[in-house]
């Protein structure tokens, strides 16, 4: 980028600012605006006749079957609502294996025979539709000339408006299955896993003999991180525009270590944004509550409310959706990649997670007897779980991108473990022992016969650092992605711990009365003893953390390749059959597809790496070195002396650095053709690492591509 090119390309991002959108943000408040484009319960209930809504709300609420007879009279009126408010089209939104949403659109409209149209939309429109979708990866479930797909509506998250200066579109969420029945999205999984959490829930109720709980739900709440940065920046990068991420960048002077960007006051360009987005999000019905500058110059993060969990994936999923969009209309450009600027914090989507009934939540202490009880087992039931199925958890945060972001001092490590924090560790410490601990005096602890100690949420310092932390009513996984869909990790950790529940439930229901409470303080002080190793409070960045995790035996699985192969191992694949979450065929499907993508990725990432370096750097670099050389040629040919050491020296460097650079990308070229993504990854980086120091030395204004100093700062 020339120098006059960066200065207009900066006059423009300052024109941006200077033109923040108001005119889309309305006075209307959040109270007004919640809901309003959402088809949710009040609409259901004014559109559809009575008898039909009860039988829907049975669904919504309760998870019984969709009673069949109503789906006529549910497609009125939705029709009826959608198009009141403007809509011309509908479509079933979905999740395939990109881990990305998509929509076909078909409009209600149908030729009335008499020249005209009319508008319909029947119950087969509603409940199932044949998007086909061939090109969507599926890992060999399906052939290219068997490609049917078919969309299933989903009744428990209800459907709402999309909306764009074009107009108005009925969104149907819905599941995406081949047509002999195997998932191909991220939804249907996610749905069967629910209903084996919650099967386990119930049966949890039964045995300990807990009434009126109300109905099993398993909640999320999901903090999303995100990067912005102008868009004249973002198109001069052609790494971020194919990849989301820059293939090279050295980091600027300052950029994090000051923490003068973490919480400071939001600018006015940037506060505009983010009232659009919760304005849009609160129309679709999406509780967002946080929002706030994040610890990295140009990151930022946005947290909903807890919800239940498969409402709280689609919401995110649309929440990202508006992010995008509503940084285009701002002029930003919105990146979800979990790292795009090395050498400063990536994004990642905490993952807060819980379980129990409507009514009660299992992972908050209770405060009687049989909450108490109920508490300490469903902390050791997921104790059990990940300690058992710590890999799967791996795997579940497997990918390219994520890959440049675990273990970097901003996200935790690829090793998993638990943080309980330092008084429920005693309490559970306590329980394996038969001792009593500190937090309670005089005797130890006897589950239905006291009360749990108090244990206020929130009651030890919170431990950035771990990759599973519990924190005070729920757990917070903090590894998972940025871009990655919230399916994935919670279809894995609902199954492992249904699992888990499933144990414990079938030993407590094979003992007599009268000896269950001692039976059940037995079995929990029995899977304390055997999976206390997952348990980890210390600081998890620190070398002497890897090296203890393997003298616990605790699965390392650095690389992507290393962590995808847990999905098909065979304890794996009998369990997520013996659960219904997954057959065989759909986990080698799984495998296929996201291996195939971290090889693409990887590919794309090293072409395009090697082409911007032989045909932006290369030359740019070169013409510094001659500038240098036609520097020095006037000195000697002057006679001028000083500097003349200097000038040579810095034509040595320039030239042993373009030298390297040549042999790197001489390497890499060889590299690709291998389709070893790892040896692509070495070359690459091996390749970054020079051109990232000839960025330091080349005059600015030949230096072709805009700066981490401009891209994080100027805006």
């Amino acid at each position: 980028m020339s120098d006059k090119a960066r200065r207009q390309a900066i006059q423009n991002v300052t024109a941006s600012a200077a033109a923040c959108v108001t005119d889309r943000i309305v006075s209307e408040s959040a109270q007004e605006l919640f809901g309003e484009d959402v088809f949710n319960l009040p609409s259901m209930k004014e559109f559809l006749p009575p008898q039909a809504y009860e039988k829907l709300l049975e669904t919504v609420r309760d998870r019984a079957p969709l009673d069949p007879d109503i789906a006529g009279d549910v497609a009125g009126a939705m029709k009826a609502w959608a198009l009141g408010k403007g809509a011309s089209h509908y479509t079933h939104w979905f999740q395939p294996l990109t881990g990305g949403t998509a929509e076909k659109h078909d409009a209600f409209l149908e030729p009335d025979h008499t020249g005209g149209v009319t508008m319909k939309f029947s119950a087969k429109n509603l409940v199932v539709g044949e998007s086909d979708a061939s090109s969507f990866p599926s890992g060999g479930l399906r052939s290219t000339f068997e490609a049917r797909g078919y969309t299933a509506w989903d009744p428990t998250s209800p459907a709402f408006l999309r909306r764009s200066p074009a107009g108005a579109t009925l969104c149907i969420p819905t599941a995406f299955c081949s047509y002999t029945g195997e998932a191909l999205d991220k939804k249907t999984p996610l749905l069967r896993s629910i209903r084996a959490l919650s099967d386990q829930i119930r049966r949890m109720l039964d045995i300990f003999g807990v009434k009126d709980a109300g109905s099993p739900e398993i909640t999320l709440g999901v903090e999303q991180e995100y990067f912005l940065i102008d868009r004249n920046f973002y198109l001069a990068r052609p790494d971020l525009i194919q990849t989301g991420r820059t293939l090279f960048g050295a980091p600027p002077p300052k950029h994090q270590q000051l923490d003068d960007h973490y919480y400071g006051t939001i600018k006015a360009r940037i506060l505009a944004f983010m009232t659009e987005v919760d304005q849009t999000l609160w129309r679709l019905g999406i509780p967002a509550k946080t929002r706030h500058n994040e610890v990295a110059p140009a990151q930022f993060e946005i947290a909903a409310v807890f919800e239940e969990l498969n409402l709280a994936s689609d919401h995110n999923m649309l929440t990202m959706d508006v992010l995008r969009q509503t940084a285009d209309r701002h002029g930003f450009v919105c990146l979800m990649h979990e790292k795009p600027f090395d050498g400063v914090n990536g994004s990642g989507k905490h993952n807060n997670w819980s379980f129990g009934t409507t009514k009660m939540n299992f992972l908050s202490p209770g405060r009687s007897p049989e909450g108490g009880a109920l508490f300490l087992t469903a902390i050791c039931a997921v104790i059990q779980a990940v300690d058992r199925h710590g890999e799967l958890l791996r795997m579940a945060t497997a990918s390219s991108g994520n890959s440049y972001r675990l273990g970097a001092n901003e996200a935790p490590p690829s090793v998993i473990s638990i943080y309980l924090g330092d008084e429920l560790t005693r309490l559970i410490d306590e329980l394996e022992s038969g001792t009593p601990g500190e937090v309670r005096k005089g005797k130890a602890m006897q589950l239905f016969v006291d009360t749990l100690p108090p244990l206020p949420q929130d009651a030890t310092d919170r431990n950035r650092t771990s990759p599973f932390a519990y924190t005070g009513n729920k757990f917070e996984f903090r590894a998972p992605g940025s871009s990655q869909s919230c399916a994935g990790p919670n279809v894995i950790l609902n199954t492992i711990v249904a699992e888990s529940l499933d144990d414990i439930l079938s030993a407590l229901e094979k003992v007599p009365k009268e000896e269950f409470k001692a039976t059940l303080q037995s079995l929990l002080r029995r899977i304390v003893k055997a999976h206390k190793r997952i348990i980890f409070n210390g600081d998890n960045y620190c070398k002497e953390w890897v090296a203890e995790a393997e003298r616990r035996g605790l699965p390392i699985l650095r690389t992507v390749p290393e962590a995808l192969a847990a999905l098909i191992t065979e304890k794996n694949i009998s369990m997520f059959e013996r659960y219904g979450v997954f057959t065989r065929a759909e986990l080698l499907s799984r495998h296929e597809v996201y291996f195939e993508e971290y090889c693409a990725r990887t590919r794309i990432e090293g072409e395009l790496s090697l082409t911007m370096a032989r045909t932006l750097i290369h030359p740019a670099a070169s013409e510094h070195l001659q500038r240098v050389a036609r520097s020095l040629k006037l000195l000697l040919e002057t006679g001028i002396q000083a500097g003349r050491e200097e000038q040579q020296a810095e034509a040595e460097r320039i030239g042993r650095l373009i030298a390297e650079m040549t042999a790197c990308e001489t390497r890499l070229e060889k590299a690709l053709p291998t389709y070893e993504p790892e040896e692509i990854r070495d070359a690459q980086a091996a390749l970054r690492q020079v051109v990232d120091r000839l960025e330091k030395l080349v005059d600015d204004e030949l230096w072709p591509l805009p700066k981490y100093r401009e891209m994080l700062f100027i805006y």
